[in-house]
């Protein structure tokens, strides 16, 4: 039963050193080039990774699993670092970070209670009044870490919900469940805004129905006129407008809704504001583009996430509250727990303010990151990404071989192989390869299919992991610029390195 934990005695101290440089030596050892990911296809995958039994009745001991996990395993990892990574909002992590999450790893704090996470308690208080702080709130905010965007979001859409209720309709969600005309509630988003709305809506009670989606204008952007006429027209039907959605950063085109406009909305109609910034909110720290994101201080919510624009690994995000005294909703008591005296002692227990019971410490990540980098180093790594994005799109707005769906806002590009160029492939054949009747009898294989097909040759057979949606119906190829080590003379190689394998 020896050297199981890290504990005071020497020897374990070093089993624990040995242990942790093999691991790093293994790791870097799996990066051989810049390619995002091997090549290899989900089934080769599962040969590739398969072992007699994952459970044996006897362990192998570390020295053969490491040695497994060397040939099956780091070599298949995606590498996100890579400058061919660019498919999700999914970023490298940046390496203090890293060393940020051994540190959360080896101490395994929970953070619900004070006695389960002394000093980690204590530092995310600190972290979460100074991104108050940084978005504009004022000592009355406060927040809380979770483990991402959609729950971010689904914890502000909660206290969204008892707020109003509680103050507009004078009744007790908390004590008494949802209303009897509940089924009335509407909140407002945009129609390309994140699933984790309906997700949100439905494990809340209420159903998609809740949801009204808004149409978007020419630039990706909440229609601020269809939202008004939307929500007079609920009134009159009965209903009750009770939160507006404004993103900042839909996923797919990184569009940020009108956040000034919409504010002065939800204010005549005395409903509440959430900006879901999961993307958008790393654009705080540009010097050069923070104004895109002006008015975040109106919203009475916002969702910051960390493992996207700030570059940390996942999980990491935050909600953060105007008006800090709504988290009661979220607070019951426990004696073996959260127990009042101990919080009248000044003890703070951060499970009052949170939906998971048990959770990481993943405040240590931005604690230490901000310091290393400080706001000149955060500001040139994120303006870099969406200097990149906006010279992308130059790009391609200049090449008639290319379709681009609208101009960047933050660091996400959507564009396709235009039809003329897929018809110049239905008429000629592959590039290189006239009239070639595999794949263009017939012009069988249609500009989406084009599209498609490119993608996954990337993926296969160069190793470059792009994204791929759908707008108005057709398909479109994603660029979501999170790496700045990203140059534009690649970009620009990417861009002929499409048209070939086309």
């Amino acid at each position: 039963m020896e050297n199981i934990f890290l504990t005071w005695q020497d020897n374990i101290k070093e089993e624990y050193r040995r242990m942790m440089a093999e691991t790093a030596s293994a790791i870097t050892a799996a990066f051989t080039d810049d390619r995002a990911y091997a090549g290899p296809t989900p089934q080769e995958l599962k040969e590739i990774i398969h072992v007699e039994d994952i459970l044996p009745e006897k362990g192998e001991g570390w020295e053969k699993v490491l040695s497994r996990l060397k040939k099956q395993i780091l070599p298949n990892f995606l590498r996100t670092p890579s400058t061919d990574y660019m498919a999700h909002l999914h970023s490298a992590a940046t390496i203090e970070t890293i060393a940020s999450e051994l540190i959360i790893s080896t101490f395994n704090q929970s953070m619900d209670s004070w006695d389960q996470a002394p000093v980690a308690t204590e530092i995310e208080v600190e972290v979460i009044k100074k991104l108050c702080a940084i978005y504009g709130y004022n000592a009355k905010a406060d927040g809380v870490f979770t483990s991402g965007g959609s729950q971010s979001n689904q914890t502000a859409l909660i206290l969204a919900r008892d707020c109003f209720i509680n103050e507009k309709l004078n009744y007790d969600v908390k004590k008494y469940g949802l209303p009897a005309d509940f089924r009335k509630l509407r909140m407002y988003t945009s129609e390309i805004s994140h699933f984790s709305m309906e997700k949100s809506a439905h494990v809340m009670g209420m159903g998609y129905e809740s949801v009204v989606k808004v149409p978007v204008d020419h630039r990706q952007r909440m229609d601020v006129n269809a939202l008004q006429s939307l929500i007079e027209s609920d009134i009159k039907a009965g209903n009750i407008p009770y939160c507006v959605v404004a993103t900042i950063g839909t996923t797919d085109f990184g569009s940020i809704d009108p956040v000034k406009e919409i504010s002065g909305i939800c204010t005549k109609y005395g409903m509440w504001l959430h900006a879901d910034a999961a993307y958008g909110s790393g654009v705080i720290l540009s010097k050069k583009y923070v104004d895109r994101i002006a008015g975040l201080s109106e919203c009475d919510s916002i969702t910051v996430d960390f493992h996207k624009m700030f570059m940390m690994p996942i999980s990491c995000s935050a909600v953060l509250i105007k008006d800090g005294r709504n988290f009661d909703a979220l607070t019951i008591h426990a004696d073996y727990l959260n127990r009042e005296e101990d919080e009248e002692a000044g003890y703070t227990n951060l499970v009052d303010k949170s939906l998971q019971t048990t959770r990481r410490f993943d405040a240590l990540k931005v604690w230490v990151s901000f310091q290393t980098r400080g706001q000149d180093g955060w500001s040139d790594l994120i303006t870099k990404c969406m200097d990149n994005a906006a010279y992308l799109y130059g790009k391609l707005k200049e090449d008639k071989d290319y379709d681009v769906v609208t101009e960047p806002e933050i660091s996400s590009v959507v564009f396709r192989l235009s039809p003329s160029f897929c018809g110049k492939l239905g008429s000629e054949g592959k590039a290189g390869e006239a009239n070639s009747p595999e794949r263009y009898d017939n012009q069988a294989e249609t500009c989406d299919d084009v599209n498609k097909r490119v993608r996954r040759a990337l993926i296969h057979e160069k190793g470059v992991v792009i994204g791929q949606t759908v707008c108005k119906g057709s398909v479109y190829l994603k660029f979501t610029l999170l790496n700045p080590l990203l140059s534009y003379d690649k970009l620009d190689q990417l861009l002929t390195l499409i048209k070939s394998l086309a």
